[in-house]
């Protein structure tokens, strides 16, 4: 029997990294649709930009952005500004990876190269927090820096066990703390419905979302003043 032949996922984006970033937003790869082509209605060319992502609607209740969705110029510049406006740079860890299945699961990635994310780091000397979109499960953005700081023999300290988990490290005597976000698909909704805060935030309001959440987890993260 033969194999199935895999195929090459590379990321179409190249790092978006203002000069004077202060936060990084790191993830793996956007959905195989943003390299080969053949867009959703509502995906924006851009980082994150997959109608089916939450990052964005997050971000546009946080900050009350306006945001369009749609695959235009106008859409892709909001999203630009926003992340110059307020100093976060977005700086993916997966460069490329093969995969088997049509999909955008991470753990569908097989022979995963990473960026080189001290390169990157050196070009933003600024950043001070990292934010990953996504905890330390298997092939998610936390477990590959994890294996990229093995790699290097820089220790990764715990500084918070409880969801978002944080660490930090030491790079050419920069302090760097890491956060790790729940992430924001519809996949992780299950996750979020199972923690015990949501739990007790649903009893108390039956509205509350699994988005809801988010927003709250991710607004104490993320820059509050331009």
């Amino acid at each position: 029997m033969n194999k199935p032949e895999k195929w090459l996922h590379s990321h179409p984006y190249a790092p978006f990294l203002p000069k004077a970033a202060t936060h990084l937003i790191v993830g793996t790869l956007p959905p195989p649709r943003f390299s080969f082509g053949g867009l959703k209605k509502g995906d924006v060319s851009f980082c994150y930009g997959s109608i089916d992502g939450q990052l964005w609607p997050i971000l546009n209740r946080i900050y009350n952005l306006n945001l369009e969705f749609a695959n235009t110029p106008n859409a892709i510049q909001q999203r630009k500004d926003f992340l110059v406006a307020y100093k976060i740079g977005v700086c993916d860890i997966v460069s490329h990876c093969y995969r088997v299945k049509l999909d955008a699961s991470d753990l569908g990635m097989q022979a995963v190269e990473l960026r080189d994310m001290f390169y990157y780091l050196d070009q933003v000397p600024s950043v001070k927090k990292i934010l990953f979109t996504g905890g330390e499960s298997k092939n998610g953005p936390a477990y590959f820096f994890n294996r990229y700081l093995k790699s290097k023999n820089i220790a990764w300290k715990v500084e918070q066990k409880e969801t978002p988990k944080k660490h930090s490290f030491v790079y050419k005597n920069r302090c760097i703390e890491t956060v790790s976000l729940i992430a924001p698909s519809g996949a992780a909704n299950r996750a979020v419905g199972s923690l015990a805060d949501y739990k007790i935030q649903k009893r108390i309001d039956e509205s509350f979302t699994t988005i809801d959440y988010r927003v709250l987890q991710y607004e104490k993260e993320f820059p509050v003043f331009i």
